[in-house]
C-alpha cells in the first residue's frame, strides 16, 4: 500500500501517544461496528509513539499502559477509542461514500405517507442538501437515520415504514419458487392450500415495495395475486 493510501490512527492515554498505520476505509468501517479482521486494517506490525518519525513504542511502555504487548489487542483499542487522521481529500471521499450509503438506506426503508409509495434516491439526496444535513463520519449509519429523516421531513413528506404484503402463488409455480419468494422479506405467515397454492405474508421495508412486487411477478410470470395488507411506521 502506498504512503497516500494509509493514515494514522492515534490514541492518547495516560499522558502518552500511541499510533498505528491503517487502511482508512477499512478502519472507518470497523469503527462503525462492522466485523473486519484487524490484520486487514493494520499496515505493518508496530505500535508507534510517532509514526511519521518512525519512533516505536517499547514493549515496556505497551505493557505499562495496555497491560499487554499483543499488537492486535492494542490496535483494536486504538481503533475503537482513538481518532483517525485524514487528509482533506480522504475526509471528503469518505463523507461522500457515507452520504451515498445513507441515501440508499433511506430510499429502501422509507415511503411518502400520502401516496404510500417509495421515494426516489435523487429526491432524498436533494432534501438532505436543502435541510443541510450534517453527516457524522464516526457514527454508524443506522444511528443517524432517525435524525436525518426528521430533518428532511421538513422538506418532503417521508416516513420510515414497513409493509406487509399478502402474496398468493398458484400451484403451477408454488413449489418451484417457494424458497425464492420467502427470501424476499421476513415471512410472517405461509400456508399451503389443498390445491397446492401457497399463501405468504411478507414484511418488507417500504422503499423496496415495487422491487419486491416486480420480482414476484417475474418469478410467477404475472400470475401471483399481491396485495398490501398493512403499513407500519418504524
Amino acid at each position: 500500500m502506498s504512503k497516500k493510501e494509509y493514515v494514522i490512527a492515534r490514541l492518547n492515554v495516560k499522558g502518552k501517544r500511541f499510533e498505528i498505520l491503517v487502511d482508512p476505509n477499512k478502519a472507518f468501517t470497523f469503527k462503525e461496528g462492522k466485523k473486519i479482521p484487524l490484520q486487514d486494517i493494520i499496515i505493518g506490525e508496530f505500535i508507534y509513539k510517532d509514526a511519521k518519525k518512525g519512533l516505536k513504542a517499547s514493549p515496556e511502555e505497551l505493557e505499562e499502559v495496555f497491560g499487554t504487548t499483543d499488537i492486535i489487542k492494542i490496535s483494536e483499542k486504538i481503533l475503537k477509542e482513538g481518532e483517525i487522521q485524514l487528509t482533506a481529500d480522504q475526509r471528503k471521499q469518505l463523507l461522500e461514500t457515507k452520504k451515498k450509503q445513507i441515501v440508499y438506506f433511506i430510499s429502501r426503508s422509507a415511503m411518502d405517507p400520502r401516496t404510500k409509495t417509495p421515494i426516489p434516491p435523487t429526491l432524498i439526496e436533494k432534501a438532505m442538501e436543502e435541510a443541510k444535513v450534517a453527516i457524522d463520519m464516526y457514527k454508524p449509519i443506522e444511528e443517524q437515520i432517525p435524525t436525518i429523516v426528521k430533518a428532511i421531513s421538513r422538506i418532503i413528506p417521508i416516513k420510515l415504514a414497513k409493509i406487509l404484503l399478502g402474496v398468493s402463488i398458484p400451484p403451477d409455480y408454488a413449489h418451484k419458487i417457494a424458497s425464492q419468494i420467502m427470501r424476499l422479506g421476513e415471512v410472517k405467515k405461509n400456508i399451503w392450500t389443498d390445491d397446492g397454492s401457497l399463501i405468504v405474508e411478507l414484511e418488507i421495508p417500504a422503499g423496496i415495495q415495487n422491487e419486491v412486487i416486480d420480482q414476484i411477478n417475474k418469478l410467477t410470470k404475472g400470475s401471483a395475486s399481491i396485495k398490501v395488507i398493512s403499513y407500519e411506521q418504524v
